[in-house]
């Protein structure tokens, strides 16, 4: 293939993708995009707290 064509055909191509794709991506971030950062967050929160002990040790 002539690499003249071949260029043209690829630009075409891409350009077909990103017509496709721009429908599927919000312009603004969703519910998922909040609710992951959230857990993020709180996973942040968990990791930092020191540990409580279940039981505390009794002198007899």
């Amino acid at each position: 293939m002539h690499c003249d064509i071949h260029l043209v055909l690829h630009t075409l191509r891409a350009a077909e993708l990103h017509g496709t794709t721009a429908a599927f991506h919000p312009a603004r971030p969703g519910l998922r995009h909040r609710m992951g950062w959230t857990l993020v967050e709180l996973g942040l929160r968990l990791a930092q707290t020191s540990p409580v002990p279940a039981r505390t040790p009794r002198v007899a």
